[in-house]
Parts: C-alpha cells; structure tokens; sequence
C-alpha cells in the first residue's frame, strides 16, 4: 500500500468554510477599503486566518482551503493597505481646504 492510496475508511476531504470566510471577508476589505471601513472585514479575516490556519494543518490533509486561505489574507492586507491610503488622500484634502480657506493676509492692515 503506498502513502498516496487512501484507506477506504477515510472521509473524504471538503472544503473548509472558515478559509471560504476569510476570503470573503478579504474581497469585502478590498472593495470597502478606500473608504476607511475595509479595516473591519480585513482585522476579522486576519484574526480568523489565525485558526483557520491551524484548523487546516490539525486536519492532516482532510480540509481543503489553503489557497484561497492566503488568498484572504492577501485580500485582508490590501484592504487595509487601502484604508490607511484613503486616509491619507483625505488628511491632505482636508488640510489643503484647511489652507485654502483660512484666508486673509499674515499682516496687520496697517502694515504696508
């Protein structure tokens, strides 16, 4: 009997729904991260990856989900990516409108 032949007795190998939420979780921090609210999806896909992960090696080769797992994780780091460069787009609009309209000279009026 080699190692790559099953046992009949064996349950067959499915997919793991935590590593499918995971990657949900990532593509809605994609989607959702420009606009600040990707760190949420992203933070629960990343701390859900964690057991996951180790969900997936205790299974010994019987939950299936290792690709789209990192995938997730992937997706989870870009939307937070997204989120901290959507804040800084909006730190440096708000300071220009800040400078633009804050108006007036540095001067008093009596100095020439």
């Amino acid at each position: 009997m080699t190692s790559s032949t099953r046992h009949p007795l064996d349950p067959d190998p499915v997919r793991a729904t935590k590593a499918s939420a995971v990657f949900g979780l990532g593509l809605l921090s994609v989607v959702t991260g420009p606009f600040l609210g990707g760190v949420i999806p992203a933070t629960l896909a990343l701390l859900m990856a964690r057991e996951s992960h180790r969900e997936l090696v205790a299974a010994d080769g019987f939950l299936l989900g290792a690709r789209r797992l990192r995938s997730g994780v992937r997706l989870a780091w870009t939307g937070i990516v997204l989120a901290i460069a959507g804040l800084v787009v909006l730190a440096i609009i708000g300071l220009l409108h800040y400078a633009r309209h804050r108006g007036g000279a540095d001067f008093d009026s009596t100095v020439n």
